[in-house]
């Protein structure tokens, strides 16, 4: 899978933009804030309904416009081309369609066109808070299993009512009993399916993980809930009371947290700074295989700026490694690792929200 065509309008501080990516690499270079990660947002939107780096969707339009539109064309293995059409309004209100029709639900959007990113942030997932943790697992795993988001996405909503009741009763009554078996059977389903995604993507990081080591250390994920899928009920309404007295729900999926081991040593609390982001690329090159084994086909790769954040041997093995995925880089220069990724890719100058082609 590749995109074939990107075109913006009002995105940002991207007033036009019409973008053929390279098969293989392109690279898109310029100082900071000319919007080269912008481009990148814009892709990783059209993949997964939202943007990485906001949550209010108004801040994507461009100021003093009605709307910013993303037109995304893309092709798989097979030849079949797709266009994903997006629209933000000023006022936040999206609109999404695929191959002309609308879609009226993000789950319907999902798996279509996969991404993985990779940014700076990302390396500090291990000394980051178990919410950032989370949010890694839900939304890979949204992109792969359809079932995922829809089970999340129904929990979060009767978590939400459920905490509403909670800071308007003074004592347990039968409307919350209705809450809390619903929020244990949408709890229990994402706990299995956790589960069988953190082991599949820790046996493939630690592969990984080990070549880039030389063997000298082996990398393992274990997924932590916060409570057992058999205990999900008893304990919700064991924490009633505290609960209420709090108005909020302090047992459940959404307080989940995942262990990263180095040599079966705790890499947040004991591992250097070098192993944990070895750790991080690990698990982020492990993100492209899984959804190759998962989707039949190799994600488009956004590399925000994360080169540079990489000592030789860890920039040597990204690049060494993502040969058969289509990339999109953006830097702030041109040095010898971007040449050597550039020799049959394509290179674009990124200033004031325009794009030029350098030959």
């Amino acid at each position: 899978m590749y995109i074939e065509r990107l075109r913006l309008k009002n995105y940002r501080n991207i007033e036009l933009l019409d973008i053929r990516p390279n098969k293989k690499t392109s690279v898109l270079f310029g100082d900071n804030a000319q919007g080269k990660t912008n481009i990148l947002e814009s892709v990783y939107y059209c993949a997964t309904g939202r943007s990485h780096r906001t949550s209010n969707d108004r801040e994507i339009v461009m100021f003093d416009k009605e709307a910013a539109f993303v037109k995304l064309e893309i092709r798989d293995d097979y030849g079949r081309l797709d266009r994903i059409d997006i629209s933000i309004k000023s006022g936040g209100k999206k609109g999404i369609a695929v191959n002309g029709m609308p879609v009226k639900r993000i789950g319907e959007l999902l798996g279509i066109f996969n991404v993985v990113i990779f940014c700076p942030e990302n390396l500090q997932l291990i000394k980051s808070g178990p919410g950032e943790r989370r949010r890694f697992m839900d939304m890979e795993m949204c992109q792969i299993d359809k079932l995922y988001y829809y089970n999340l996405k129904q929990y979060y909503k009767v978590l939400k009512q459920r905490n509403n009741l909670l800071k308007k009763i003074k004592s347990p009554d039968d409307t919350l009993d209705i809450w809390d078996l619903q929020l244990a059977e949408y709890g229990s389903c994402l706990i299995s399916q956790r589960e069988e995604f953190i082991n599949k993507i820790s046996d493939i990081a630690s592969d990984i993980h080990g070549k880039i080591t030389m063997g000298k250390e082996k990398l393992r994920l274990e997924y932590k809930p916060n409570i057992s899928k058999k205990a999900f009920y008893k304990k919700l309404v064991q924490n009633r009371e505290k609960d209420i007295l709090y108005g909020n729900t302090s047992s459940g999926v959404h307080k989940d947290d995942i262990i990263f081991y180095i040599n079966e040593i705790n890499a947040r609390d004991y591992g250097s700074q070098g192993q944990q982001r070895t750790a991080c690329l690990s698990t982020k090159m492990a993100e492209i295989e899984l959804i190759k084994q998962e989707k039949n086909h190799y994600p488009v790769l956004l590399l925000d700026d994360v080169l540079s954040e990489l000592d030789k041997n860890r920039q040597e093995y990204l690049i060494n490694n993502i040969a058969d995925v289509q990339n999109i880089v953006t830097s702030t220069g041109i040095d010898e690792n971007i040449k050597s990724m550039c020799k049959n890719g394509s290179i674009f100058f990124v200033k004031n929200g325009n794009i030029e082609e350098k030959k």
